[in-house]
């Protein structure tokens, strides 16, 4: 009996912050799946009827549409790939003793904590600049042709930025990973005559594999919504060339301003979190029950 009051206080105690979580989530998502509907647009927002499923034919037909899906899927692979590799790469170095290491600690985790528009705005006029930027002075240096990097490689650029800002989170939580590692398996290996490589494949990496997994996981998340970088630097271009799905929705709503268009993308974006989502969590569900 009192196992069973204990519980019955414990959700109503719970039930306050619960409701305002779901009131918080549910009323902008049922918000958007209403307007989804609606033939809305905000230079003539006394004209709102019934739309059906128009909006999302028409985001659908959208020649941006599938160039934004791919661009997002290329997005988070790219990023992903790079953020995991080389956060390994540099968590294995720092975790080594060097002098002044909490400094450096704190200089590899800073770009974290710099917002994107400004970490933007860096990366285009004083890193990427054709004219100005340092990559066009080194190329010069060498005697090379400074490459446009946002008219020529405008996807690619993107990738470098958001991965620059989210490498220190995967280095920091690999680094804290790695520092649980047994070091006396790893003095058996060495003593067995396991080489360093060896001790990486089949020691530290299966140990690490769980970091991996939630690196993955969280930044798989937000990098759906990357959206401020593409931005301050591109805007989508050229063409639809670092179009996303997010950017495509903000140009729908904003610059087109058909609320009822953008929101039936809003609701394909959501739907398609999910699916990355589920996906996901039944990984990160098996590697955490091995």
């Amino acid at each position: 009996m009192a196992t069973s009051n204990t519980r019955a206080l414990a959700r109503l105690m719970l039930a306050p912050s619960v409701g305002v979580l779901l009131t918080w989530m549910i009323v902008p998502l049922a918000m958007t799946l209403w307007f989804s509907f609606q033939n809305y647009n905000m230079l003539n927002p006394a004209n709102v009827n019934w739309a059906g499923i128009l909006n999302y034919q028409y985001f659908y037909s959208d020649p941006a549409f599938f160039q934004s899906i791919w661009n997002t899927l290329v997005i988070v692979i790219g990023v992903l790939m790079i953020t995991v590799v080389g956060g390994i790469g540099i968590a294995l170095l720092i975790d080594q003793p060097i002098l002044g290491q909490g400094v450096v600690r704190i200089l590899v985790i800073s770009p974290f904590f710099v917002m994107p528009p400004v970490a933007a705005l860096v990366w285009k006029n004083m890193i990427m600049h054709p004219g100005y930027g340092v990559l066009a002075a080194i190329s010069r240096w060498l005697g090379l042709q400074p490459v446009d990097w946002f008219a020529q490689y405008p996807l690619f650029s993107i990738i470098i930025i958001v991965a620059w800002q989210w490498l220190p989170f995967a280095t920091l939580i690999l680094l804290t990973s790695l520092q649980s590692l047994d070091t006396e398996q790893m003095e058996a290996a060495e003593m067995d005559g396991a080489g360093a490589v060896s001790q990486f494949v089949y020691l530290t990496l299966p140990h690490l594999a769980r970091a991996i997994t939630v690196v993955i996981l969280i930044q798989t998340i937000f990098l759906l919504g990357v959206y401020t970088e593409i931005l301050v630097t591109t805007n989508g271009g050229p063409g639809y060339a670092s179009t996303n799905l997010p950017f495509l929705i903000y140009r729908t709503a904003l610059l087109g301003y058909d609320v009822g268009g953008a929101s039936s993308g809003g609701i394909i974006a959501v739907i398609l979190a999910n699916i990355v989502a589920f996906f996901l969590m039944r990984a990160v569900g098996k590697n955490l029950d091995k």
